[in-house]
C-alpha cells in the first residue's frame, strides 16, 4: 500500500511539473538567460513552502503519515561543499536542460532522448558513490 501511495504522489508531482512547464527546456533556458521570472517563481514558492513545512515539523514534533517520528539532522555548514556541488548541479542542469525531477516527467511524457540524461545521472551518482571518500565534504 505504501508503494501505491508513493506512486500516486509521484504521478501527481509529474503532472504538476509538466502542466506548470517546469519540465520545459524552453522555460529552463529562459531562466538561465534571466529572460523570465516563471521558473524563479516556481523555485521560490517551493523554497518558501519547504521552509514553512520543515520549521513546522521541527517546532511541533510532527509525525509521518505512518506515525513515525520525523528526524531532520542538522546539516554541516561548509561553504566549499555547497559551492562546488551547486556549480556541478547547475552545469548539469544547464547542459541537460532538466534537473532530476523533470527528467522522469519528460521521460513519462514521451521525450525518449532524455533517457540518455537519466542514464548519465545514474552513472554519475554511481561514480560519486565510489569516489565519495576522496572528495572534499
Amino acid at each position: 500500500m505504501k508503494t501505491f501511495i508513493h506512486l500516486l504522489i509521484g504521478i501527481f508531482f509529474g503532472i504538476l511539473l509538466f502542466k506548470s512547464e517546469a519540465a520545459s527546456w524552453f522555460r529552463i533556458y529562459e531562466m538561465f538567460q534571466f529572460d523570465s521570472f516563471h521558473m524563479y517563481g516556481i523555485i521560490g514558492s517551493a523554497l518558501v513552502l519547504g521552509i514553512i513545512l520543515i520549521q513546522s515539523i521541527k517546532r511541533f514534533n510532527l509525525k509521518s503519515f505512518y506515525g513515525e517520528q520525523i528526524d531532520i539532522p542538522p546539516k554541516e555548514k561548509s561553504v566549499k561543499r555547497y559551492l562546488f556541488g551547486g556549480i556541478l548541479f547547475g552545469l548539469g542542469w544547464a547542459l541537460a536542460g532538466a534537473c532530476p525531477g523533470p527528467i522522469f516527467t519528460l521521460l513519462g511524457a514521451g521525450f525518449l532522448p532524455i533517457a540518455v540524461v537519466l542514464i548519465s545521472a545514474i552513472l554519475g551518482t554511481f561514480v560519486y558513490g565510489i569516489l565519495k571518500h576522496r572528495l572534499p565534504h
